[in-house]
């Protein structure tokens, strides 16, 4: 071996032992979730941290940080090293809602906050109590248009089920009264009850519900219908062509995480995804997984962000 080779090679070895081996994660992962213990972010959450953690070699933590519609445990995450170690599910509200409902927030999202794949959407469902005198979305228009200041619930001003509601009164001018409630569980009983005539449930609440004949499901807010409710026809199957809504979730870390952290995470995410247990569970909640790069995530993230702007802006909503 010549000198000029031999220094070469002294060189890159010199220049390997100086760079740290890329060891991510070498301890515990915590994933925020800015929802109570048991709803359906949760559920989701504990699902794929399962199956991620198998994967990834650690464990990951649920630390449930409710409050604030998310704005608690978005602006935790987003304050966090961005390190990889703090993960946080971010939703509708967190990422396309929020910025638009309040004028003052503790965190920027687009700035703090850095995409690393998209998890799942839940579809939403105009859902009425069994008297409503109503079997379809089309003689829930016409039987709407007789009521003045129609009660419609949802589980708090501003959630996805409420832009839902906002997207659809700014379709078809029908004249609604908002009845807001404290989460999806006291909302869906009122309405079973009778207290509140209708409202959209994403599928996972208004699931054993629907089953049980407790709800009536009337259309869904996608563009085919879906497995679990293949009964259900579409909006657009009833008149009301392009009219979708979601809760939808994704996976974030904050911003300046380097890149093959993100990279890794986003392996993981797409592994649990695909896998049987993952897949099962989904389908019980009627949820459809997403998944996807990160730059697919940041691209829906904006594309959701805009369209609810307009909705909020057109029906002058603010939680500040």
């Amino acid at each position: 071996m010549s000198v000029v080779s031999r220094r070469s090679l002294l060189l890159s070895m010199a220049a390997a032992a100086a760079t740290p081996a890329f060891s991510y994660p070498d301890k515990p992962v915590e994933w925020v979730v800015p929802y109570p213990a048991g709803g359906g972010a949760d559920v989701v959450a504990r699902s794929l941290a399962e199956a991620m953690g198998k994967t990834l070699g650690q464990t990951l933590i649920i630390n449930n940080k409710p409050g604030a519609a998310t704005n608690i445990g978005a602006d935790y995450v987003a304050k966090s090293k961005a390190d990889g170690q703090v993960l946080l599910t971010a939703d509708t509200a967190t990422l396309a809602a929020n910025p638009w409902l309040y004028s003052k927030l503790p965190y920027k999202a687009e700035q703090d906050l850095a995409p690393v794949g998209l998890v799942a959407r839940f579809p939403m469902l105009l859902v009425v109590n069994a008297a409503v005198p109503v079997k379809n979305y089309k003689e829930f228009l016409a039987w709407a248009k007789t009521q003045d200041g129609l009660n419609y619930a949802t589980p708090g001003a501003g959630s996805p089920h409420h832009l839902a509601t906002e997207l659809l009164r700014d379709r078809t001018k029908l004249s609604l009264t908002h009845i807001p409630y404290r989460g999806a569980a006291p909302a869906v009983q009122d309405v079973i009850g009778g207290q509140v005539p209708f409202m959209f449930v994403d599928t996972a609440a208004g699931y054993p519900h629907i089953l049980s004949g407790k709800l009536r499901a009337l259309a869904v807010a996608s563009p085919a219908r879906i497995k679990t409710f293949a009964e259900v026809p579409t909006f657009a199957e009833q008149g009301l062509p392009g009219f979708e809504a979601y809760a939808w979730q994704g996976l974030v870390v904050p911003t300046g995480t380097p890149a093959p952290v993100i990279a890794t995470l986003n392996k993981s995410l797409q592994d649990a995804l695909a896998s049987t247990a993952v897949k099962a569970r989904f389908q019980t909640l009627g949820l459809e997984a997403l998944g996807g790069t990160p730059e697919q995530m940041r691209a829906y993230w904006k594309q959701e962000l805009a369209k609810w702007g307009q909705v909020i802006k057109a029906a002058n909503i603010k939680l500040d």
